[in-house]
Order: structure tokens, then C-alpha cells, then sequence
């Protein structure tokens, strides 16, 4: 598959009909690991989540997070966290994670650089017939996450990505994209766009 044709075809996929198989998850992560990363320090970490009462453990956390949402949600709150829960089910589970640098700076292009590795994931995901969601945990939910993963002290949680097979009886919503005229500006800020 060709790259651009990649990037057109990468979507956020909420049903799984599987999670990907032996020999595709490695290719993926492969993928990811090759990503460009500050001073080839390559300072991320994957935890695969394969193990499906722990998976089923991590969509539950999810649910009761996006349960206290309130109204930044369209709709019902509960229809949506039972959506975001059920889009865990026949997928892996791929916990990103940047180790901690001695100061801010080392910590922002780990974070960077472990964002990079999430987009080589996805866009290889595509190429490979799988998709991927992307979703993320915070504040006490983010805790109870590491705790169940066991994650030492000195790493930082990224997001999260869901991965699988598709389920072609999903509709998949099409992307509106802004215009590039609106975030594309050239030797400095237009002043309509600050």
C-alpha cells in the first residue's frame, strides 16, 4: 500500500470483529519502533494488553471516566461511555508510555517522540487491513491503569491504542477537515487566525 493512500484510509475504528494476528502485531510494532525520536534516545514503551479480563478491567475504567464528562459530550453521557466500552471488545490493547528525562525538555520529546511512534502504528496498521483507536486516561484513571499494568516509576502514560480487525458492519463517520488555509500560514501568523 502506498503511503498517502495510507494516510487517506486511516480512520478511528470503535468495532472490532478480532484482534490482529501473531505475525501482524510484531510488523506494526516494528513500524512504530522505527519512528523518528529527539536524539534517537527512542525513550517509549509499549505494553500489549492481550489478556482479555484485563482488557475488560481497562474498558471499565474507561466507561466510569467518561461517564464524569458531563457536557462535553454530545447526547447521552451514558450512551457514550457505553460506546467508548464497548469499542475495547475483540481488540488489543497498546499502552504507550515515555520515560521521565532528568528535566522538562527531555520529557517533551519523549512525549513527542512516542507520538510519532503512535502514528507509525496506525498508518502501518492500515497497511496491514487493521485499525486502530487512539483514547486516552487521566487524573484517577490514569493511576488505576499503571496500577493494573505494574508501570515503574520514571515512566509517563502517552494514550492508548485500541487495535484490531474491523467490523465492516461499522459505519465510519467521514472526517470534516478544516480547511489548510486555516492552519497553514507562512513566515508568521495571520492575524483572523490567532
Amino acid at each position: 500500500m502506498e503511503l498517502y493512500e495510507a494516510i487517506e484510509k486511516r480512520r478511528s475504528i470503535r468495532k472490532f470483529k478480532s484482534p490482529p494476528t501473531q505475525e501482524q502485531l510484531p510488523r506494526v510494532l516494528r513500524a512504530g519502533g522505527l519512528a523518528p525520536s529527539a536524539f534517537n534516545r527512542q525513550g517509549w514503551d509499549v505494553v500489549i494488553v492481550d489478556d482479555p479480563g484485563l482488557i475488560e478491567k481497562i474498558a471499565d475504567i474507561k466507561y466510569r471516566l467518561n461517564r464524569g464528562l458531563g457536557s462535553a459530550v454530545e447526547g447521552s453521557i451514558e450512551d457514550h461511555a457505553l460506546r467508548q466500552k464497548a469499542a475495547f471488545v475483540n481488540s488489543t490493547l497498546l499502552m504507550v508510555y515515555h520515560r521521565l528525562g532528568k528535566n522538562e525538555r527531555e520529557s517533551r520529546y519523549d512525549a513527542g517522540s512516542a507520538w510519532l511512534l503512535m502514528e507509525n502504528i496506525c498508518l502501518a496498521a492500515v497497511a496491514e487491513g487493521l485499525g486502530t483507536r487512539i483514547l486516552s486516561f487521566w487524573d484517577w484513571a490514569e493511576e488505576e491503569v499503571n496500577s493494573l499494568l505494574q508501570v515503574p516509576e520514571g515512566k509517563k502514560q502517552v494514550s492508548a491504542i485500541n487495535i484490531g480487525v474491523p467490523d465492516s458492519t461499522e459505519a465510519i463517520r467521514p472526517r470534516a477537515l478544516k480547511a489548510q488555509g486555516k492552519w497553514i500560514h507562512r513566515n508568521r501568523f495571520r492575524a483572523e487566525s490567532r
